[in-house]
């Protein structure tokens, strides 16, 4: 069964555009094509829902970041992509925050686009390398207590996750913990496994939208 998508864009040559270009890649379809968030929930309302919603930023009525929130409280399965050709940090923050599963530039080679498509459909989320470098370089440490009770961090094992939320290297970690790098390695396994990530770019976004770090 191909996987769905809606796509949610106030430029019609574009929503028309990529709808051709999914309806032409193997295992998907475009279900609903809205001008904007309203359009989108209206549609959703009167008939079955996609498994993925590629949502433009900057729409009339209800823009993107509003549309995020409203598909997270209403219905959390739909999985949202963003696509912007804006890359302003400020925005990628707020979508992620809004509950966005990837951010994309509409710059991007149709490649790329395939292999968000994928990623998001198979692992829920797409963390590109521009996504992972807007975040890592800004982030920093703040008052976690709420986050690391739910992932049921230690100290160490928080202070690992502050400190891999930048550009240190895992052995430069080792050093500024006084461990050695095999214990690093150690707290790595442990985190990635009680996080429930597989990827230090996936442990940096679940830390900042869990509120681990901030900006």
């Amino acid at each position: 069964m191909p996987t769905s998508i809606a796509i949610t864009d106030d430029h019609h040559l574009m929503a028309e555009a990529l709808a051709d270009l999914i309806n032409k890649l193997d295992d998907y379809e475009v279900l609903y094509i809205a001008e904007n968030g309203r359009d989108l929930l209206e549609q959703l309302a009167r008939g079955p829902l996609p498994d993925i919603a590629l949502v433009d930023l900057h729409m009339p009525e209800m823009d993107g970041f509003e549309t995020a929130l409203q598909l997270r409280k209403l219905y959390p399965t739909i999985r949202v992509l963003a696509l912007s050709m804006n890359d302003r940090e400020e925005y990628v923050v707020r979508m992620l925050r809004n509950g966005a599963r990837g951010y994309l530039l509409k710059g991007c080679r149709p490649a790329e686009f395939r292999l968000a498509l994928d990623a998001i459909s198979t692992k829920g989320y797409y963390y590109s390398d521009f996504l992972a470098s807007q975040l890592i370089n800004n982030l920093n440490a703040s008052d976690t207590e709420g986050s690391t009770s739910m992932f049921a961090l230690n100290g160490r094992e928080q202070e690992f996750v502050k400190l891999a939320c930048s550009e240190l290297t895992y052995t430069e970690i080792a050093d500024q913990m006084c461990v050695s790098p095999r214990t690093v390695d150690g707290y790595r396994e442990v985190v990635f496994q009680k996080m429930g990530v597989k990827t230090r770019v996936g442990m940096v976004i679940e830390a900042f939208r869990n509120g681990l770090v901030e900006l």
